[in-house]
């Protein structure tokens, strides 16, 4: 881990912190604020939103400015945010809650280039192992973000206003961290040539490798069932009977899960491959999913969502390795762009109708909906194995 990896490390970790806070309690303020319980989750759909319409405009910042400078305006953006969500709530303003939404966003949108930047920054063959390395600052997250709402829920006024008054300072934090990269330029790697592979990537190199639609397939498929899962859970646990501290021990969990396995699962790719990690991830997806549907106790909703944190890690993961090892570094930063649009357009649409799913339905028929994308990854995953091991000369780098 070079001092690079190990500030992004630092950067993810802060950035986790405020979405682990903000998954654990947002759909709970919105129940509180909102006029209606189907937009309980309209705030964090529209942080969701946020990020995925910022993307492509933080490519090109990050191409243009650097990344050091797109992290750090991004994380000041964030830090405002969270203090109109403070204000927000001190005002039990459900308006102006889900208005911060959109600045948060864009914290998180560059939040998701930290570990594309991690591998711009170490040699080839430790580039899964650098994105590994970075995601597994969200387990300093997992253990800080859910804690702190439980101690900070009624610290001073409302509920959750002292919390999100922290996090503003944890995002500030943030830009104080990125404020110390030392980045290489991405545009000393763009040729002066426009009619090189930058340019016929977006034409249609994307459609003669297999590798990369099957990885962005993958990395929106994955987050957007976590995602539907993790934000219904709160909801769910609610109707249930289960109160807040219950909420925050299972979210916690989750997002242990989610982010431990960071530590080995670049060194499983680079053992194993990342199909075949991959496809743990949808057993262990399909493992969470069958325990939804067997009960509603504290033990199912403990177990479901550590089995869920695991798989979203190793398909996660993969994708992102699949998606560097066939992508030329030349015009990379349009497929990771495209890549993390797609992944949040998904995760804004299941976040979106997470909350009229949780109250109209039960937890077992909302699981089983969940089981048909981590089905169809599972197909996509398989078929591209059976073609590489047929024709490996059509799965090329591009």
């Amino acid at each position: 881990m070079n001092r690079n990896v190990l500030l992004l490390t630092l950067c993810q970790a802060t950035m986790m912190t405020s979405v682990s806070l903000v998954l654990s309690s947002s759909a709970l303020i919105g129940a509180q604020l909102s006029p209606g319980p189907e937009l309980a989750t309209l705030p964090l759909a529209i942080q969701y939103l946020a990020t995925l319409l910022m993307l492509f405009p933080l490519a090109w910042c990050m191409q243009r400015l650097g990344a050091r400078t797109t992290f750090v305006c991004s994380a000041l953006t964030g830090a405002l945010g969270l203090f109109l969500a403070a204000a927000g709530i001190y005002l039990e303003s459900f308006f102006l809650f889900a208005v911060s939404g959109l600045l948060i966003g864009i914290f998180n949108g560059a939040g998701q280039y930290y570990r594309f930047a991690a591998a711009d920054a170490v040699a080839t063959e430790h580039k899964s192992l650098a994105i590994s390395l970075t995601l597994s600052g969200g387990l300093l997250a997992a253990l800080l973000g859910p804690n702190l709402a439980r101690w900070s829920r009624d610290a001073l006024g409302p509920d959750f206003f002292a919390s999100f008054l922290i996090l503003a300072i944890i995002a500030t934090a943030a830009a104080l961290l990125a404020s110390a990269l030392r980045l290489p330029d991405q545009n000393s790697r763009e040729p002066s040539d426009k009619s090189s592979s930058g340019d016929s990537f977006t034409r249609a190199s994307l459609l003669k490798n297999p590798g990369i639609p099957i990885a962005i397939l993958a990395a929106v498929g994955s987050y957007a069932v976590m995602n539907l899962l993790m934000s219904a859970t709160p909801l769910a646990m609610m109707h249930c009977g289960f109160g807040f501290d219950d909420t925050a021990w299972v979210i916690q969990w989750h997002l242990v899960a989610m982010f431990a396995p960071s530590f080995f699962t670049g060194q499983l790719i680079q053992r194993f491959g990342c199909i075949p990690v991959m496809l743990l991830g949808c057993m262990l997806s399909f493992g969470s999913i069958g325990i939804g549907i067997l009960g509603v106790e504290l033990i199912h909703f403990e177990a479901a969502l550590v089995l869920l944190g695991l798989g979203w890690n190793f398909l996660y993961i993969g994708a992102s390795s699949l998606l560097v090892e066939h992508c030329h570094p030349t015009g990379s930063h349009r497929v990771r762009a495209l890549n993390d649009t797609l992944v949040f357009a998904g995760v804004t649409f299941a976040t979106l109708i997470s909350g009229s799913l949780a109250s109209t339905m039960s937890w077992a028929v909302i699981n089983l909906y969940a089981a048909l994308p981590v089905l169809l990854i599972m197909i996509g995953l398989l078929g591209f194995r059976l073609q590489a091991r047929a024709c490996p000369s059509a799965i090329r780098r591009c």
